[in-house]
């Protein structure tokens, strides 16, 4: 008798297993990854560069041409990284503009939205990532002062860039940033170059930490 109970019992013990096991399903829990994005990881920055000009030549209608020269100068730079493959970033930069006898300084101020090439976090396989290229774009305006005695009709002039490159991320922390920027400003009022809308290719070089 008692030798066909535990049969049965061996028998139905599966059964039992099976039923309780959709139960057992439901009270699991997915681990919550959501701290470990990249975004939510130091998502705040401030940055340092050192910034490579070389102005582009312009004639006017009147067949005035001056010729752009190479200048130097630095940049500050403060963001926030709000997904991990996209950005804002608030630029200062130090222009130095310069042809032939004509040159004025100013100081540019950016707001950039910048998108980084990162592999898709749901993988988690970013933080093996060192090299980010990224590309973006830009707006603001530059508040010149005249040069050496030339004349500017507007001392704001807006300005516009657009921006690639590619950074080297050590840590979540420190980044090496090396990129491009096509540099556009609109109208200053030079004096004896009519309608010159000063351009330059612009490459930087410099460090980012996040915090």
């Amino acid at each position: 008798m008692k030798a066909k109970i535990l049969t049965s019992l061996l028998f139905l013990s599966p059964l039992v297993a099976n039923a309780a096991m959709p139960y057992r399903v439901e009270q699991l829990k997915m681990p919550d990854n959501h701290g470990e994005d990249f975004s939510d990881v130091n998502p705040f920055y401030i940055g340092g560069a050192y910034n490579f000009s070389m102005w582009q030549n312009y004639t006017d209608e009147h067949d005035v041409a001056v010729n752009g020269k190479n200048s130097s100068s630095f940049e500050f730079s403060a963001g926030y990284r709000i997904y991990d493959t996209f950005r804002i970033e608030a630029n200062y930069v130090r222009t130095d503009s310069r042809w032939n006898d004509l040159s004025f300084s100013g100081d540019t101020f950016f707001l950039n939205m910048i998108w980084d090439a990162r592999i898709d976090s749901i993988y988690r396989l970013f933080r093996s990532q060192m090299l980010i290229p990224y590309v973006g774009f830009g707006a603001g305006a530059s508040w010149n002062r005249a040069d050496d005695g030339t004349h500017l009709d507007n001392k704001i002039a807006p300005v516009a860039a657009a921006l690639a490159g590619v950074s080297v991320e050590f840590n979540s922390i420190f980044a090496l940033d090396f990129g491009y920027r096509y540099f556009y400003m609109f109208n200053p009022g030079t004096e004896n170059v009519s309608d010159m809308n000063p351009t330059a290719h612009q490459f930087r070089a410099g460090a980012r930490i996040s915090f």
